[in-house]
């Protein structure tokens, strides 16, 4: 499996209706803290923007939803994986892929047998309070050796500035949140994203 080297992260469908039309091909939905109601409406209309340009959809956390609408990727963290039925996203045909941030949670996510693995934080990151240090480029390199053909998505504190040193370090895709919500202009980091990422693409 093939990923796309930018890979973008947001919390709502408002974003994505604003950014993929934009040439974003692999968007994540990361929703937090909000009703069950407003969150499957927030799927489909993701699902219905993705689909009209050929971008690739994930969900982050809700299993349940991702199954009932009909999407076909699933990102999890530990705590959600461990509280998952991973038999009914398989059944589903849904894609998986988990995150990690040490030597345990590695182990943990390949007993699980993803789709792909991400890294994190690669770099201090303002999104939200990490109980780890940064991973770095040397972490980052290791975990590609272990993982081998399994896509490695990297994540935290990335920049387009940091992308090329990611990539050289075994990331096949670098994700991204702040520096594009947080930016003042949103839709002209998102272009300098994908064409800062256009000579990172891998066939497989």
């Amino acid at each position: 499996m093939r990923l796309d080297p930018f890979y973008l992260i947001v919390d709502s469908a408002a974003w994505i209706e604003r950014l993929v039309p934009l040439g974003v091909k692999l968007v994540q939905l990361r929703i937090k803290e909000r009703a069950l109601p407003d969150i499957r409406a927030d799927i489909r209309r993701a699902k219905a923007v993705c689909a009209a340009h050929a971008c690739q959809l994930i969900v982050n956390d809700y299993w349940q939803l991702a199954i009932e609408e009909g999407c076909d990727f699933i990102h999890l963290g530990q705590e959600d994986l461990a509280t998952a039925d991973l038999s009914a996203i398989r059944e589903a045909g849904l894609k998986l892929g988990l995150s990690t941030h040490d030597e345990a949670e590695l182990a943990t996510a390949l007993a699980a047998r993803p789709d792909y693995i991400a890294l994190g934080p690669i770099y201090p990151t303002i999104l939200k309070v990490m109980p780890w240090a940064p991973q770095g480029l040397d972490r980052l390199r290791d975990w590609k050796s272990r993982i081998g053909s399994l896509p490695l998505v990297a994540i935290g504190g990335l920049t387009v500035e940091r992308i090329a040193g990611v990539f050289e370090n075994g990331a096949d895709s670098a994700a991204v949140v702040t520096d594009i919500t947080r930016n003042p202009d949103p839709e002209q980091r998102t272009l300098a994203w994908i064409g800062a990422t256009r000579s990172f693409h891998r066939e497989g």
